[in-house]
Order: C-alpha cells, then sequence, then structure tokens
C-alpha cells in the first residue's frame, strides 16, 4: 500500500489572504455565522446550499413564500386584526357615529356650546363585589378603568366637547372608606381609610383628568373648557340620614361645591346636592324623630340638609350673580365696586350694602344626581335599555318605568315635597333636568310643575353597572343673547334654545364573546392543519438520504456483540464495528430498528432486521399518529398565542 502527500512550503501555509478575497470574504461570512444562535445556523446553512444550486433564487422565493402565507400566520393577521378592532375601532366608530353635525338642527351660521353628560362612572372598587376573589377582583377593576378611559379618551378626541359636567356617583364605595373622624356602618369596610379613598381619587384623575385636555383642539368657545365634577351621589356620600358630614367635606375639598350655579352657553346651570337634601324628610337616626323640631328649635338632621336648603333659599342671588358676571366676561368689563366717600352718623352702621343684582333671564337647566319624583309606572320612553315601551302613547308601563322603590343608602326617586320645593326656587325659566342614579336612560316630562319641564336621566358610563350598552348624553346650547341687557335675540331661536342625544358605547361583553369565537375558531383550524400533515405527510427526504439508519442500537448487554456481516464475502470471519463517526443526518436520531445476530453462522444467514424490545412503534400506528398531532397541535397553538398575546398587551397597556 502506498502513500501520497501534499507538498507546501512555509510560505505558502502562512501567506495572508488579499483583502477582498474570496477566502476572506469567506472566514469573515463563517465567523458571523458561528455568533448565530443555533436555528439560526441551521437556517443559514439551508439557505447557503439552495443558494449554491442553479435555482436557488427560485428555491429561496418558493422558500419565503412557503414560510410567510401558512394557516398560522393568517390566524396571527385574523387576530391583529380582530384585536384592534375590539379594543380600538369599535370605540372610535360609536363615538363617531355621535357627531355634532349628525344630529344638531341650528341655522348654518350658529355657534352653539357642546356639553357632554356623564352620569355614574361609579369606579369598582371592594365595595362593588365584595365576594369576588382574586384575580378576578383585580380584573374586573383593570377592564372597568379601562374602559372608562378609552370611552372618556374617544369622547374628548373624536367630539370634543366645550363642557363636561358629571351627575354623581364617581366612586362605588367612596361613602364607606373612613376619615380622620367618621368610619363606615358596616364592620367589613371599617379598615378602609382616608388613605384608601384618595387611592380612588387618583384612579378617576388618571382615568377622566388626565384625558381632558386631549379635546382642546375641538373647542370653539372663546371663554375656554370647563369640566364640573362637584355634583355628589349617594354613592360618593350615603343618601340622606346615612351622610356624613365629613364624608361630605372631603369630597367637596377635593371636587368642588356640590351646590353652585353656572353660566355654560348663555344657560344658567343650577347644581343641588338632593342627596344630602333628602334627609330633610326623613327621620333622625339619632332621635328617631322626622318632620318635627326639638325642644331647642334644631330640626332633625338640620346638619346634613341646611347647607343646601340655604342654597336654594338664596337662588335668586346666586343666579343673578352668575349671570351678571357672565355678562360682563362677555363685554370685556372688569366687576368693580362703588365706595361711597360722605359723613355719616356715628350710629349708621359704616358697611356698605350692594344691592342684589337681578338676572338676565338665562334659560335655566337643574343637575341633580336622584331624578325627580313623577308619578308610579310613568314611561321612560323607547331608548331604555332594560325594558322596551309596551305600547305607543301609554300612560303608564310600569315595567319601561323607574320604579319607587328605596333601601340603604338609597333612594330611586326624590319625595313629592322636595322635588316640588326644588323646582319652584330654582325659577321660571327652567327648560330641561339630568339626573343619573337609575344607570339606564329615561326622558320624561313632567306635567305635575309648572312650564312642564322636561328631564333626561343619562345612562352610565360603565359596563359594569348592569348595561350591556353605557352611554353618556350630548347637548348642544345655543342661545345667542344681547350682550347689555341678556335678553334672548333672533327669530330662528323659536324659543328652543338646546337639542340633546343620546349616544351608545359598545357592548363590551360581545366584545369579549366574540374573542371567545375567535379562539374556539383558531383551535379547531389548528387542529385540522396538524391532523392534515400528520396524516398527509410530504417527504423531505433527498435523493443523498439513507434508507435504512447507519448506527447500531445496542439493548441489553449480551454475551457476544452484534456485528455486522461484511458485504464481500458471506463466509469470511472477519468482521467489522460499526462506525459510530458517519456524517449523515440519521447518526442522531433515535433508532428504529437494531440486529440481532446469532454466534453460528446459520443464525447470521436467518438473522433479519426487526423492531427491538421496548423501541417505539412504527410511525404508521394509531397511538403515534395521535402523540404527532398532539404535539404539532400545541407547538402551533403555542407559536400563535405569543404573537397575539404580546399584540393584546401591546394594546391593553397603551390605552
Amino acid at each position: 500500500m502506498s502513500y501520497s502527500y501534499s507538498h507546501s512550503t512555509a510560505a505558502d501555509s502562512y501567506r495572508p489572504a488579499r483583502r477582498g478575497s474570496p477566502l476572506e470574504s469567506s472566514n469573515a461570512s463563517e465567523r458571523w455565522r458561528q455568533l448565530l444562535p443555533s436555528w439560526a445556523k441551521q437556517w443559514a446553512s439551508e439557505l447557503h446550499e439552495e443558494m449554491s444550486t442553479r435555482n436557488g433564487v427560485w428555491s429561496l422565493f418558493k422558500r419565503v413564500v412557503r414560510y410567510i402565507f401558512t394557516v398560522s400566520n393568517a390566524l396571527i393577521l385574523f387576530w391583529i386584526c380582530t384585536l384592534w378592532w375590539g379594543e380600538r375601532t369599535v370605540f372610535q366608530e360609536s363615538v363617531e357615529t355621535c357627531g355634532w353635525g349628525n344630529w344638531e338642527k341650528w341655522p348654518q351660521d350658529a355657534t352653539p356650546h357642546h356639553v357632554a353628560f356623564i352620569a355614574d362612572p361609579q369606579l369598582v372598587d371592594p365595595h362593588t363585589y365584595p365576594g369576588r376573589p382574586w384575580p378576578l377582583s383585580t380584573l374586573t377593576v383593570k377592564f372597568t378603568d379601562q374602559y372608562l378611559r378609552r370611552s372618556f379618551s374617544s369622547i374628548q378626541n373624536e367630539l370634543g366637547p366645550d363642557s363636561v359636567l358629571f351627575l354623581g356617583d364617581l366612586f362605588d364605595g367612596g361613602r364607606e372608606w373612613a376619615t380622620a373622624s367618621s368610619s363606615s356602618p358596616e364592620k367589613r369596610y371599617k379598615k378602609y381609610n382616608d388613605r384608601f379613598w384618595k387611592k380612588e381619587f387618583h384612579r378617576f384623575v388618571k382615568i377622566f383628568v388626565d384625558t381632558w385636555n386631549e379635546g382642546d383642539e375641538h373647542t370653539r368657545d372663546s371663554i375656554g373648557r370647563r369640566m364640573l365634577t362637584g355634583l355628589p351621589g349617594n354613592h360618593d356620600l350615603g343618601f340622606g340620614s346615612g351622610v356624613q358630614v365629613p364624608v361630605r367635606d372631603r369630597f367637596r375639598s377635593f371636587f368642588g361645591k356640590s351646590n353652585r350655579v353656572d353660566v355654560i352657553g348663555n344657560h344658567t346651570i343650577v347644581s343641588v346636592d338632593t342627596v344630602s337634601l333628602s334627609a330633610m324628610d326623613q327621620p333622625d337616626p339619632e332621635t328617631g324623630s322626622s318632620g318635627t323640631g326639638s325642644g331647642d328649635g334644631k330640626q332633625p338632621n338640620e346638619h346634613i340638609w341646611k347647607d343646601t336648603q340655604d342654597f336654594l333659599d338664596h337662588m335668586g342671588a346666586y343666579r343673578g350673580r352668575a349671570e351678571m358676571e357672565a355678562l360682563r366676561m362677555l363685554g370685556n368689563q372688569t366687576e368693580g365696586r362703588l365706595f361711597q366717600h360722605r359723613a355719616v352718623d356715628i350710629l349708621e352702621p359704616s358697611i356698605y350694602h350692594q344691592p342684589q343684582p337681578e338676572g338676565a333671564g338665562f334659560p335655566t337647566i337643574l343637575l341633580s344626581h336622584v331624578p325627580l319624583y313623577r308619578r308610579p309606572a310613568t314611561p321612560c320612553g323607547p331608548y331604555r335599555e332594560h325594558h322596551p315601551p309596551s305600547g305607543e302613547d301609554l300612560e303608564e308601563d310600569e315595567p319601561n318605568a323607574i320604579s319607587m322603590g328605596r333601601g340603604y343608602q338609597y333612594q330611586n326617586v326624590l319625595t313629592p315635597a322636595i322635588s316640588r320645593d326644588i323646582v319652584s326656587k330654582v325659577g321660571p325659566n327652567l327648560v330641561q333636568m339630568y339626573s343619573g342614579d337609575d344607570h339606564d336612560y329615561c326622558e320624561i316630562t313632567h306635567h305635575e310643575f309648572s312650564g312642564s319641564p322636561k328631564e333626561i336621566t343619562v345612562k352610565s358610563l360603565s359596563w359594569a353597572m348592569g348595561i350591556r350598552r353605557p352611554g353618556f348624553v350630548l347637548t348642544s346650547l345655543w342661545n345667542p343673547i344681547d350682550q347689555a341687557t341678556g335678553q334672548s335675540i333672533g327669530a330662528a331661536n323659536a324659543g328652543r334654545t338646546l337639542q340633546n342625544h343620546l349616544c351608545l358605547l359598545p357592548d363590551q361583553l360581545s366584545i369579549f364573546i366574540y374573542y371567545g369565537l375567535v379562539f374556539g375558531l383558531t383551535l379547531c383550524v389548528l387542529l385540522v392543519r396538524a391532523t392534515v400533515i400528520v396524516q398527509f405527510p410530504r417527504s423531505r427526504a433527498g435523493p443523498t438520504d439513507p434508507i435504512l439508519p447507519l448506527s447500531e442500537h445496542r439493548s441489553a448487554p449480551a454475551a457476544r456483540p452484534a456485528r455486522y456481516k461484511t458485504p464481500s464475502s458471506s463466509t469470511s470471519s472477519s468482521t467489522f464495528p460499526s462506525p459510530r463517526g458517519l456524517a449523515s443526518r440519521a447518526v442522531n436520531a433515535p433508532p428504529l430498528y437494531a440486529t440481532h445476530a446469532g454466534a453460528d453462522e446459520a443464525d447470521a444467514d436467518s438473522s433479519k432486521w426487526k423492531p427491538t424490545r421496548g423501541s417505539p412503534r412504527r410511525p404508521g400506528g394509531d397511538e403515534s399518529k395521535a402523540k404527532l398531532i398532539k404535539e404539532d397541535f400545541l407547538a402551533s397553538v403555542l407559536g400563535v398565542a405569543k404573537i397575539v398575546l404580546c399584540w393584546y398587551f401591546f394594546l391593553v397597556w397603551r390605552w
């Protein structure tokens, strides 16, 4: 046997490659390839092999097409579109349908003031679902806050109202959280203190106040935009004799006056704290008396209702001052004060009493959290969600009406006496009333009061308040006036200075149901895909791939090791061990077959390739196919879920 050697000099062995030579490029690409992860190395190797063939570009193109246009990628794309619709598009489309130009009917040159009324957001807290366990309780808080934030942000971005007025019940358990001098009457809420209430206040700020400035670009009012949140609800303070003064003082210190008069869009907006005023005709929890004074001249619950009653008793002064200030602002005038310089008698009071201003007579709008009294079974109209009208033009419709109920810290409507007192003292120009508390929409006309004012009970903005379609009310105010007198001018008004429109928000529960249906469809499609792939596999063996395994499977130790006979001679006794380092793709694969050879030549002649004891069954078996289907199904589900969940969390995290 002869051997030949190639000879090279040392200079040839260490001669550096020229810059830009193929050798240098190959070494550089090899170094970069070593830095890649294992799956990237394999992909790069296969790509290099395909590109080196004659049809490399076409093969690469087909590989890219097969990689992109797959069932899993199609499902991922479908999920991306579905989540974008459910988390973004459906909110924008719901609000866009309520655009001012779609329902306003003013003259072409009119510049109305746009108002949005928001009722009962009632931020979910431990008081809402006391028996709901973690993490369901945390998810409830997360999704309800997210719904409120998206809805309010869409209102600001798409509509940009000039003013936003809240109608109470900003929190769900605000009345239960203790102050320094008061606590909840219920034992299970006594552990929640003033610090917890402040955390809830920051939640409110994050949801509503932080998104308020998103609508600044839409405003057309020269005075600017405003947001009024001071009107309290029974979930904020309690109701009637259950109101605790420290809790009410805390609410007012953060949200402003509860009883106030504002001029908005040349309309006088009167806010009345009716939950405190309702203590006037309720028994005192300490004495049990009601309706009559005690021996010292004090009335029952006077410390609760007196502040609101004084506000109503001096309504003329409050209205006149607010309307005159609004006229001065329109005319760019300062308020100014008149001081008389003259000699007076020493006994004459030195304080100069300015006469009470006379009101301009703006149309008046009343705001109250609790609806005013109406006859039982008064129908609420066709937009009520709980129960549609039983017929047309019915004077009584019990299912469609607000029930006349009351209970712990709530009362569905005010009493007749308090309702009459409020309407009579607000003034003769009362044209519209807005209320909340019921969570559903209700629109009636109060024929029992002078002037037959209309009242709208606004829907809750939250989807956790027992309604499927939350909503809010848009109001367009247009009252052109003479700036000197404040009187309405122009025959185009025809006595009508406001228009209302109910705007409905998405049904969040239906969105979740739709997600569930898409999830079920995804599982079915991936299961069918895995079944088809296993039942009808595509041949991936190349022309050089071996049919039989090239490695020996050694089972239990035997007395004499099994060997392969040499193919050159059947009678030769010389045998060679199976090589261990064969460069084949099947070397590291689990062997399915092995040889069992005997010691004698007769046994060797009759030896065959057959499965060893304890080895897996053939791939064609039912159990093996089911296992392959399961593995492929789970792998495809995991691959789709990773991308879809990342996209969903991104949409949730953004807002």
